[in-house]
Order: structure tokens, then C-alpha cells, then sequence
């Protein structure tokens, strides 16, 4: 879908991503494709405090002002297309599954479905950690790095984002793993050096213990340090002593839009959901139906002069056939476009199925190893 706003001379096109924080909601337009400027926001980022509590509703409401915004401006994309927003979550098949740093109103929540509703457009979501993972992998410091990369960001809480060979592993939960008696977010994430008043040397023995807990773990060929603090790499990064490199994230606390917006792109064109057809076809009986008033206020159809054929006005009976004859094209159409959904959506869940038990491989893994540490 994604490929409709391509443009030809470029090879470029752009594409909303939102990333939902803690503290902040932020948005931009992101520009995708092939040659200079890809995975970069075109223009500023537009940003409005997550509202508190934040539930559902609420987030949805804002998550609606955000669009409106950026959809107003030139360089965004067709509104028919699809938004990708990242959330601090576990999301499976659209549905969150966790609520360690959000309202635990959102256990349970189709979010997809929540989001779409409000934005009257396909919405598709992913974990947060995993959006900035992909948007350095595929653009930033992990572009081109073989073997297992670990992106772990660090903000309110802790993230991380796992891949191998550039595939992701999605819902790797490392915040929640133990550190000095507590889960390990509440020690070593930005938020946790605010709170305790921690100078950057105390800050960077407390990380030291994380990254050599988890290095030990997965045994990462790379470690991208994301979040807002990838902004001072120089206070913490030099005190770290790991066998594997640790870099800071190149695209910074942007990461989540970009890998949002990439995901959006990527998952709708390669499996368009029901969801996507359908509003895609509804688009275009709304544009259908638009022009054929405009020929009925001319007294004629659409053509030279409101006419087929450019010479006469049709009468109200042969316009009223000619509807009919479209309303039966149209329901064609819709009754093809229902089966390519359909298609579409078997495919898009039996590779859900076979990331679901990739992942699940290595979160056995993940549970075995630290076992073995442990003894």
C-alpha cells in the first residue's frame, strides 16, 4: 500500500509514525524508501504530554490530534493510508498484553481496533522498544551488522529489542528481569537515575551490572544503547567495560516514529489487513459517489460537457440505470476485495503464528540461560 505514494524521481515516500511514552506522545512524518533522507522526519516532530491516567480513551484522543496535525501538512501522506504507532507494551496481534509503565486498563485492549476507530484509518502497533530497534537496524547504528543485536533503550522504564540477522524477535522483555533486588527498570533505566539522584558515574555502575547480566545471557554481537540519554553517550558509554561493543543510537529519541512509520509500511504492504482493503475501497466509492452528484447537479453524467458522449444530457432514467449498473460493479468489487482480505489475513496470521513460536524459542532460551547463571 505503502508504494502508492511513491515518488517515481525519488524512489521515496512518506509514512506517519507515533510513538506513545510515558510522559510524552510524539509523532512525525517519516520519509521511507531508497536514496538520501530515507528514515529521517521531514519537518519537525510534533509532540503533546501523554494525558494521565492514561487510559484508553484518552490516549486515543490524543493519539487523534497528533494525526490531524501532521496530516495537515504537505509532505504527509494520503490520509487513506495507514498510521504506525509504537507502544511501551507487549503487543500480540494488535492486542496488549502488558502494563508495566501504562494503565493496566490496557491489559486486554484491541488497540489496533481502538486506534483505528478513533482515527477513522488503519492503525497498526508494536512494542516500543521494537519500533527503535528496527528503525536502527534497518537505518541507524545496526544497519548492516549480521549476528544478534540487542537495542535496549532506556527511559521511563527499560526496553529492548532483539534481532538476528536483521530479523526481529518481537516482546523481549528486559526491563523486568532482577537487578540488585529489584526488576531491573527501577534500577538502571533514566528514569530510575532521576529519582534516586544518581551523578553519571553512579549511574554507569549500576548499568554495567544490567548490560553484563544480559550480555552473558544472549552473548549480543552488538549492544544500541536508544532513549532519550542516547543524546549523552559521552556521560556513561566510556565507563562501561563489556566484551561486546555498545554504541548509542544513531537516530536518537526519534527512533520510535521511524520505526513506526517502517512498520506500518512494511507489514500493510506486504499482507494489507481487512481493515486496510476495506478502507481503501470505501475511499474510492466515497470518491465514486462525490462525482457522480457533481454530474447529477450538472443534469448530465461525467464527461464532455456532463455528458458521455460530450453532446447530450442524460435524462433521470438513464441515470438512474447507470447507477444501478454501478452499485453491481461496485458490490463485485467489494465481494473480490472481501476474498483478497480474507487471503490476506490467513497469510498475516500464520506468519504471526511462526514469529509467536520463534519468539517463545527464545524466551525459553532467555529463561534457561538465566538459570544457569544464577547456579
Amino acid at each position: 500500500m505503502a508504494s502508492t505514494t511513491t515518488d517515481p524521481a525519488t524512489g521515496l515516500h512518506t509514512a506517519l509514525g507515533i510513538d506513545i511514552g510515558g510522559t510524552g506522545m510524539k509523532g512525525g512524518v517519516v520519509q521511507l524508501g531508497e536514496g538520501p533522507g530515507t528514515g529521517q522526519l521531514v519537518g519537525k516532530r510534533f509532540r503533546i504530554p501523554t494525558p494521565q491516567p492514561a487510559v484508553p480513551g484518552a490516549v486515543a484522543g490524543v493519539l487523534a490530534e497528533i494525526t490531524a496535525e501532521l496530516d495537515a501538512r504537505p509532505e504527509a501522506p494520503p490520509a487513506t493510508l495507514p498510521v504506525g504507532v509504537c507502544f511501551p507494551a507487549v503487543i500480540q496481534g494488535g492486542t496488549c498484553r502488558t502494563a508495566t509503565n501504562i494503565d493496566p486498563s490496557w491489559i486486554g485492549t484491541d488497540v489496533d481496533a481502538l486506534f483505528s476507530e478513533h482515527l477513522g484509518r488503519p492503525v497498526t502497533t508494536l512494542n516500543d522498544a521494537d519500533a527503535a530497534g528496527l528503525a536502527e537496524v534497518r537505518f541507524g547504528a545496526g544497519r548492516g551488522v549480521s549476528g544478534t543485536v540487542l537495542v535496549i533503550t532506556l527511559g521511563t522504564g527499560i526496553g529492548a529489542g532483539l534481532f538476528r540477522d536483521g530479523e526481529l524477535v518481537p516482546n523481549l522483555e528486559l526491563g523486568t528481569i532482577e537487578l540488585d533486588g529489584a526488576i531491573a527498570e527501577q534500577r538502571a533505566s533514566a528514569a530510575a537515575r532521576e529519582r534516586d539522584g544518581l551523578d553519571w558515574p553512579e549511574y554507569a555502575e549500576r548499568l554495567q551490572r544490567y548490560f553484563s547480566y544480559v550480555e552473558r545471557i544472549f552473548y549480543p554481537d552488538l549492544f544500541i544503547v536508544g532513549g532519550g540519554i542516547s543524546k549523552r553517550p559521552q556521560d556513561y558509554l566510556p565507563r562501561l567495560s563489556l566484551r561486546t561493543p555498545i554504541v548509542p543510537a544513531t537516530l536518537q529519541n526519534n527512533a520510535g516514529i521511524v520505526g513506526a512509520a517502517l512498520w506500518a509500511t512494511d507489514v500493510l504492504a506486504a499482507a494489507p489487513t481487512r481493515q486496510a482493503v476495506l478502507h481503501t475501497a470505501r475511499h474510492a466509492a466515497d470518491q465514486e459517489m462525490a462525482r457522480q452528484a457533481e454530474a447529477d447537479e450538472r443534469g448530465g453524467a461525467p464527461g464532455a460537457g456532463g455528458d458521455p458522449a460530450g453532446t447530450t444530457a442524460a435524462g433521470p432514467a438513464e441515470r438512474a440505470s447507470r447507477l444501478r449498473r454501478k452499485a453491481v460493479k461496485a458490490g463485485q468489487r467489494a465481494a473480490k476485495a472481501e476474498k483478497r482480505a480474507d487471503k490476506a489475513e490467513k497469510a498475516a496470521a500464520k506468519a504471526e503464528r511462526k514469529a509467536a513460536r520463534e519468539a517463545k524459542a527464545v524466551h525459553k532460551a532467555m529463561e534457561k540461560a538465566i538459570r544457569r547463571s544464577s547456579r
